[in-house]
């Protein structure tokens, strides 16, 4: 799979622009600001749904602008699909396949594998769970893209599920009835269980799979001088299986068990939503222990282990390193250039050419305000 080609409207700092891309090595060059960041940004959100650098899509739109498109056009197997997105802050966006409206974006993911590695990732080892959630979720859907409609439908029962325990609580508050405000609590607990349980075994699965690749992601990238893991952590226990309806049972009975904690709170306090996943150099666990070098380290060993499982699993993402060389030292750029150089397209950007090691060689672009072209 490769981008053959990018076009974006009013997304970011770009009115218009496009850029033709080929299989192999591309780096994109620019000073700090003219929009290097922005094309992959667009990238990342056609395969993701979401941007990488904001929680939010109004950021995406040029000012100015009520909306913004995205265009790629992309190669698999020898044949071309077009996908569109238009984003439209307070709105519902839109997608076409091949010109063809879909019902949802959603219907879009899939389309396009990619995984890409910034300076930002860095949250994934010192950030806060929902960083590490969100990691796990997205290569989920990116290698099995029925998820994108687990975790919808999810989020939308914690979103229905904690209004109702809110009400009950505000009701509390001013001695009202409590009992009637949470008639339906029960109803809510099963759809929670039952589409929480189905998430959990995913992530489970995924975590399984992904540690290897992880393991020996870090060992190439820091030269072996630590082992590192992950494991899933969650309230429910240790050692969890990916047993759907045993796992349904158990957040049935943690709900039942947390339940006056949750009314006294008015928040959902049992679900994935809360779970995180631990990562460890050797007995220790990397957040907190880990120095600067080992965290990028352990960072960059996450975004290539995804990469690595994508591609064991028969799917060839494109893979973007944004502004990354920069942040490494000599002996971890040059690692990192040998463990990327077979990327069956590999995307670079960076302020300095030269913070690009010389063995990743394919074409070169100059990015300035408002332009992509192709220099080399």
């Amino acid at each position: 799979m490769f981008v053959r080609r990018v076009e974006l409207t009013d997304f970011r700092s770009y009115e218009r622009v496009a850029a033709d891309l080929d299989p192999g090595v591309s780096v994109l060059v620019g000073q700090n600001g003219m929009g290097k960041t922005n094309l992959v940004e667009a990238l990342g959100y056609v395969a993701t749904l979401d941007s990488h650098r904001v929680a939010t899509d109004a950021p995406l739109v040029r000012a100015g602008a009520t909306s913004a498109v995205i265009r790629c056009t992309l190669v698999h197997d020898g044949r071309e699909l077009l996908v569109e997105l238009e984003i439209v802050p307070g709105k519902a966006n839109r997608a076409r396949l091949n010109r063809s409206p879909v019902r949802r974006p959603r219907e879009i993911l899939g389309a396009l594998r990619m995984v890409l590695f910034a300076p930002e990732d860095l949250e994934l080892v010192r950030g806060d769970p929902a960083v590490r959630r969100r990691y796990l979720d997205d290569l989920l859907v990116a290698r099995q893209p029925r998820y994108a409609g687990v975790r919808a439908d999810y989020d939308r029962v914690v979103k229905q599920r904690n209004a109702l325990l809110r009400t009950a609580y505000l009701t509390r508050k001013v001695g009202g009835n409590r009992g009637q405000d949470l008639s339906t609590l029960a109803v809510w607990d099963q759809h929670l269980a039952h589409h929480g349980a189905e998430l959990l075994a995913g992530r489970l699965e995924l975590a399984a799979a992904l540690g290897p690749h992880l393991t020996k992601a870090y060992d190439a990238v820091a030269a072996g001088r630590s082992a590192a893991s992950i494991s899933y952590a969650s309230p429910l226990g240790e050692d969890l299986v990916p047993d759907r309806p045993a796992l349904e049972q158990a957040l049935l009975a943690s709900l039942a068990d947390r339940r006056t904690a949750e009314v006294e709170r008015g928040v959902t306090l049992v679900g994935p939503h809360r779970d995180d996943l631990t990562l460890a150099l050797g007995d220790l666990p990397a957040k907190g222990y880990a120095s600067h070098g080992e965290s990028w380290s352990f960072a960059l060993a996450l975004r290539l282990a995804a990469y690595d499982l994508l591609r064991s699993d028969g799917i060839e993402p494109v893979l973007v390193l944004d502004d990354v060389f920069a942040e490494l030292d000599a002996g971890r750029r040059d690692r990192l250039a040998a463990l990327v150089s077979d990327a069956g397209q590999l995307l670079v950007t960076c302020a300095v050419p030269e913070d690009v090691p010389a063995t990743l060689v394919g074409a070169r672009y100059s990015v300035t305000p408002g332009s992509v072209e192709r220099v080399g």
